[in-house]
């Protein structure tokens, strides 16, 4: 009990809501700061850094290497502040890469993000998607340049182990296709 007490204080001074040493007394009769929620929420700022929706594929999913993923995408300057497994239906996979129904590989395709679980995540950084696209290489890993995530982990043009949104614009919208606002968090 007492090691969760110091950790929300130490959160709470790390948010600057409460100073360290202020005793017991000051913090009962201490109303919040008026941007207390923005220390949460962001909400009303315009300096929240850029965020990106990325996946890992089935294929890595099973390969076990989500935590080297996940590690080169926090070493080259991003941040995950939203990440949850789904195991996705044909019917949300078909809705999710829509914009590719008419092309030959789209059943394929739905079949491969179908078979098991991925790792869906919402990063955040500066440049965000333009950062994770450069630490995924090229869609196809013979191309992708010696040290990004594909070039390492994937295997073919469709066995690719990682997503990643390709403009801001459908950023915002694969973000709302998988998460809530209250489950991102706002730093």
């Amino acid at each position: 009990m007492l090691r969760i007490a110091a950790f929300f204080l130490s959160m709470l001074c790390s948010f600057g809501l409460i100073g360290q040493g202020v005793d017991n007394a000051s913090i009962k009769t201490q109303a919040p700061p008026s941007n207390y929620s923005d220390h949460f929420y962001n909400k009303g700022q315009t300096d929240m850094k850029q965020q990106t929706l990325s996946i890992i594929k089935p294929d890595a999913i099973k390969k076990n290497i989500i935590g080297p993923i996940i590690s080169r995408l926090e070493e080259g300057g991003l941040r995950v502040v939203a990440a949850k497994m789904v195991h996705l239906s044909k019917e949300r996979a078909e809705q999710f890469y829509a914009v590719h129904k008419d092309r030959p590989f789209f059943q394929e395709l739905v079949s491969f993000m179908t078979e098991s679980p991925v790792l869906v995540m919402v990063l955040q950084g500066d440049e965000a998607v333009a950062q994770n696209r450069k630490l995924m290489g090229a869609t196809n890993p013979k191309e992708a340049e010696k040290g990004t995530i594909r070039a390492d982990f994937a295997t073919d043009i469709e066995r690719n182990s990682v997503h990643g949104s390709d403009s801001i614009e459908n950023a915002e919208i694969e973000i709302n296709f998988f998460f809530s606002q209250d489950e991102i968090f706002h730093s």
